[in-house]
Order: C-alpha cells, then structure tokens, then sequence
C-alpha cells in the first residue's frame, strides 16, 4: 500500500480495535515493511494518536487514553448505532447531558454518508420514545459512581432515602442500572453487611476512599435482575384508579405496562388500575394517554391534579 494517507487510516483503524498489534503483523497486514510502520506510528503521533509500544524483541502497539479525545474512525455500523444512541441519550434522565449528546449528533449526521442518513432516519422516524417523568441525575456523580465500579473501590456518599432521612453511606459499588426514568447504583453496604439498591438522583457527595476491594458474588443472575427483582418486592406507595373516556383499542399501544390493570367499561370508557411510587409519574402517565379522565382514588393524586392544573393555567397566562 503505497498511498501514505490511506495506509495511516487502515493502520488506525487496526489500532482502533482493543487489542496490541506486533509490528510485524501489521506490516503483513498493510503489505509494507516494519520500517515504514515504524514511521507510520510516529506520524500517527504527530497527529495526537497516543500509541503506545511495548517492548521485546517483536514489539507490539496499541492506542491507549491520551490528553484529549483524537478523530475516530467508525464502521457503518458503529456510526449508526452512535446516532441512534445519541438520540436517545438527548432524552435521558441525565442532568446536562441532553445538549451535549444534540451536539455531538449534529457533528455525527453533518459528516455522515447518505445511505447511513437514511438508515438514521428511518429509525429515528420509526421510534417514538415515551415521555420521561423521572428524577434528574448529576453527571459527575453518574461518572464517579461509574469510576469506582470499574476500579472496585470503595466509595462514601451521603444519601436521602424515600422519607427525607440522610445517612452516610460506606459501600463496595457493583454495578449502575438505568430504567430508562431512574438510574440505581447496585452495592454492597458495608455497614448494614449486605446488598443494597440506591436511586443515583437521590446520592450527594461520593468520595472513592482509594481502598480497593474483592469481587463479591451478586445473589442474582446480573445486576439488572437484582434491580427488577428488588423494585417488584418493594411494596408500591400509590395505587390509582380511574375512568379514561377513550376506547380500549385506541389506548392499548398507550397503556404498555404489565401491572397495569385495564376493562373496557363500554364503546367509549376504559377503567385502569395503575400503581407508581410518585403522584408526578401517576399525574404524567395519565396525561399523556391523550384522553379526558377522572380519578377515583388515591385522594392526593387528585390534590395534585389539581395544584397541576393552577400552575399549568398561571404558566399559561404569562
């Protein structure tokens, strides 16, 4: 290969790939000698690519993390995984995050082929997220409760639990686990000397404390079957019921959730029976079935119905 800015982009791409590379296989690879390879890292150096060598009589290179993020170099189908991904990631329950992920999508389509905008678009077309109502979640604590996962360390926070009560928490961090309107940090509490679940938006201060620790056995499959398991067994705070003035069929595709409990009272009236663990998701969830309802029960829903609606009409008014 005797096109030097091709032959750079074929050995970038290799090294792209989570793997070292000897010198002299990439040199079979790319059909030139070592030498020219030689000559090929420092340019890819040059141009900020921190690639690393590894010493020995074969020698081998791989790019490892540097100062600053240089260009990558995406397949067809890692760049269209990373627009869809982006795309949902603008509406994810993560405080901050929504601008940056619009920016970074901007940059991705602006640069990407026409037969991948397409594939994009047709997906993004074809997918109708549902609307959020969950807690934000600051991205320094998601990033350094992610940290501390990875390096098995310890790590200290202050937490709020469900009752408004602050504790300070000493844990062994295991795994995060996104719902898709909560993130939970699974982990071993070390001073309750078991495992526990904790809501991130509801986590203040973590502190890695640099001790490392020793993996512990999950007593579930993975860490998001423990979530859903632990979730399930916890008893739900508010349970509603209410008259939807719409039809059973017209509210099947809205009404997506398995607890949910639905009878069709006639051509035009659907009862549902739904539980939550906040008058916010309850209030959000019968909105945005697009229908007129009434609330039977619990009596604070209906409370907050009405609070809702005044500061929706004064927002309106100004």
């Amino acid at each position: 290969m005797t096109d030097t800015p091709a032959r750079l982009l074929s050995l970038l791409s290799l090294l792209q790939t989570p793997r070292e590379w000897p010198g002299s296989e990439l040199a079979d690879r790319l059909r030139v000698s070592p030498r020219t390879i030689r000559r090929d890292i420092e340019r890819l150096r040059d141009l900020g690519y921190p690639v690393e060598a590894s010493k020995g009589a074969i020698g081998g290179y791989r790019l490892v993390a540097g100062a600053a993020m240089p260009p990558l170099l995406l397949d067809d189908e890692e760049a269209v995984a990373i627009a869809v991904g982006l795309r949902a990631a603008a509406g994810q329950a993560v405080e901050g995050i929504e601008e940056a992920s619009v920016r970074a999508l901007a940059k991705l389509v602006q640069v990407l082929p026409a037969r991948l905008r397409h594939r994009v678009g047709s997906l993004n077309a074809a997918t109708v997220p549902l609307a959020g109502g969950g807690p934000r979640v600051d991205p320094e604590v998601l990033t350094t409760l992610a940290s501390a996962a990875a390096g098995r360390e310890k790590l200290r926070f202050q937490y709020r639990a469900g009752d408004g009560a602050e504790t300070r928490r000493l844990v062994e961090p295991h795994r995060l686990v996104a719902t898709g309107r909560r993130w939970y940090l699974v982990a071993f509490d070390n001073e309750r000397d078991d495992w526990r679940i904790f809501r991130v938006d509801r986590v203040r201060e973590p502190q890695p404390t640099g001790a490392r620790t020793v993996p512990r056995e999950l007593p579930a499959e993975d860490a998001g079957a423990y979530v859903a398991a632990r979730l399930t067994n916890r008893s739900r705070t508010y349970t509603a019921v209410a008259t939807l003035h719409a039809p059973l069929h017209r509210l099947q595709d809205r009404l997506g959730f398995r607890e949910d409990e639905v009878e069709a009272l006639d051509d035009t009236r659907t009862r549902l029976r739904t539980q939550a663990d906040s008058l916010e998701w309850l209030a959000l969830r019968l909105a945005s079935l697009g229908c007129e309802f009434e609330v039977h029960e619990p009596a604070e829903l209906r409370t907050y119905l009405t609070d809702l609606a005044a500061r929706a009409t004064r927002a309106a008014a100004l």
